[in-house]
Parts: structure tokens; C-alpha cells; sequence
């Protein structure tokens, strides 16, 4: 279908069968006595703000001006904020867990979007291109389309960049890491933007490759946690105030402390 402007600005269409020079105003009728030609062009042109025309024997007849918005009708364009919008960022794998016989649940602790949930689909297949690629603490960079309509985002690509093979070779190391993410997951709100958080923890995890844990680490690591989040006071501890503002602190927290303790004591 050849198409060029009118004069007034209106979209044109050569005259074919299926659009005849007929007046009316509902997308329905349009296509009944038109075809399917016909109420696209109008479509197109009332998304747009023109005039639509058909021309038929040299004759302009205007079909519609700009339609008003309690036409009888909607455009067959789908909305533009149903789309998923594809985002990269680089993350540091929190936690996983199974969605399905194929799929995973993968969060994570990102520099651009704060903690985010992912859908890994066919992560747990055999020949699943995120094979080897999803463990926990690993640091990668991810692709990810966003969804519109929830917090459960679509996992598209990862490529690890530090595995923190380290931490894996002790379990003390384990243990703190562990702690660190719980810590995290408290006092943090899901997707909310916080850069230093995802840099603590990096480096965090990168003294927990290289060094066995020391109480004064984890210390350290609630004292510019609670420095990041505004909530830590003079003379206070961290510790307390971050259970103060959020409720809580890690199960695990006592318990790892206790380890530590008796580590420093029998060296």
C-alpha cells in the first residue's frame, strides 16, 4: 500500500478494494466495510495526532480528525510500560533457591539497583548456559530484563568476574560471609539504591578470600554498615543501633562471635 502526505498533513493511501471511499467514525464499521487496511491506517493516524484520508478517483475524503480519546475504540499497540526494559549491573549472589524442576530464585546485591530478585529460567538444566555461572557469593555482571509488574526480574546473561574462591576453603570464612549477607538483607529495603552498601560487601568478601575472620572484622562491618544506613551515633554500638532501627539481627550473629572468640583464645 503506497502511502505519501496530503497537503493538510492527513496520511494517503492509493484506492485498493479493501479501502473504499466510505465515510465513518468506529474502528468496528471501518473494518467491517473497509477491511483490515483501512482500520490500521486510521489507527496509525490517530496514534499520531494527523488525518487519516482515502482516495478514491482523485477524491479526499477526510475519515477522521484527531479522534478524541472517548472513541469507540483503542489502538492495537501494546502499551509502552508493558515492555521489559533490559538493564546490566554487577551483583554479588546472596542467595538462590528453586523455583521449578528448571528454574531458579536468584538475589542478589547489585551497585545500580540495590538488592534485586531474579528469575534464572532453565538454570537447573544440564546444559544450561548459567551452568557453573550461579553460586553463592560469586561476583558477576548480569543482564537483566526488568519487569514492569513485580520485583521478580528475568535473568538473561552472567559472567562471573570473582568467584571469592576463598571464602569456600574455610568454614569460619563461610560462616562470616553468611553473616554478612543476612546482616544485609535486614537492614536493607528490596531495589533500593545504595552503592556503598554493594562496595562494603565487596570488599568485605575480598579480606574473606585472602584472611581468616577476626571479631574486629566483623565489628568493622557493622560500624560502616550502620554509618551507610544514618544510623550510627556517638559513642554507640553499631550492633544495637542497627537492631534498634530494624528490628532485628541475624540469628547467626551470636553464635559466629562465640567461634571467633574461641579461635582468638586457643591461639
Amino acid at each position: 500500500m503506497n502511502r505519501n502526505l496530503s497537503r493538510n498533513g492527513g496520511l494517503r493511501t492509493a484506492p485498493t478494494r479493501e479501502t473504499r471511499a466510505l465515510p465513518g467514525t468506529s474502528c468496528n464499521s471501518l473494518r467491517d466495510v473497509w477491511g483490515a487496511q483501512a482500520a490500521s491506517l486510521l489507527a496509525a493516524a490517530a496514534c499520531r495526532g494527523r488525518i487519516a484520508c482515502i482516495i478514491e478517483n482523485d477524491k479526499e475524503e477526510i475519515v477522521s480528525d484527531k479522534l478524541p480519546k472517548t472513541a469507540g475504540w483503542q489502538p492495537a499497540f501494546p502499551r509502552r510500560d508493558y515492555y521489559n526494559v533490559n538493564a546490566t549491573t554487577r551483583g554479588i549472589l546472596l542467595r538462590k533457591r528453586k523455583l521449578s524442576d528448571t528454574s531458579l530464585i536468584v538475589s542478589w546485591c547489585t551497585n545500580s539497583l540495590g538488592i534485586i530478585q531474579t528469575v534464572a529460567r532453565g538454570a537447573r538444566r544440564p546444559r544450561s548456559p548459567f551452568r557453573g555461572q550461579l553460586d553463592l557469593f560469586f561476583e558477576a555482571e548480569l543482564s537483566i530484563a526488568k519487569s514492569r509488574k513485580s520485583n521478580l526480574h528475568t535473568l538473561r546473561e552472567v559472567l562471573v568476574v570473582n568467584a571469592f574462591a576463598g571464602i569456600r576453603t574455610d568454614h569460619r570464612r563461610t560462616q562470616a560471609a553468611s553473616y554478612f549477607v543476612e546482616l544485609i538483607e535486614v537492614c536493607t529495603e528490596i531495589e533500593h539504591h545504595e552503592p556503598e552498601i554493594f562496595h562494603l560487601l565487596e570488599r568485605a568478601f575480598g579480606y574473606l578470600d585472602q584472611y581468616d575472620p577476626e571479631q574486629r572484622a566483623i565489628l568493622h562491618f557493622e560500624t560502616e554498615l550502620a554509618r551507610i544506613t544514618g544510623v550510627q551515633r556517638a559513642k554507640s554500638n553499631a550492633a544495637m543501633a542497627l537492631a534498634h532501627l530494624f528490628g532485628k539481627l541475624p540469628s547467626s550473629r551470636p553464635a559466629l562471635l562465640k567461634s571467633l572468640a574461641s579461635d582468638k583464645d586457643g591461639s
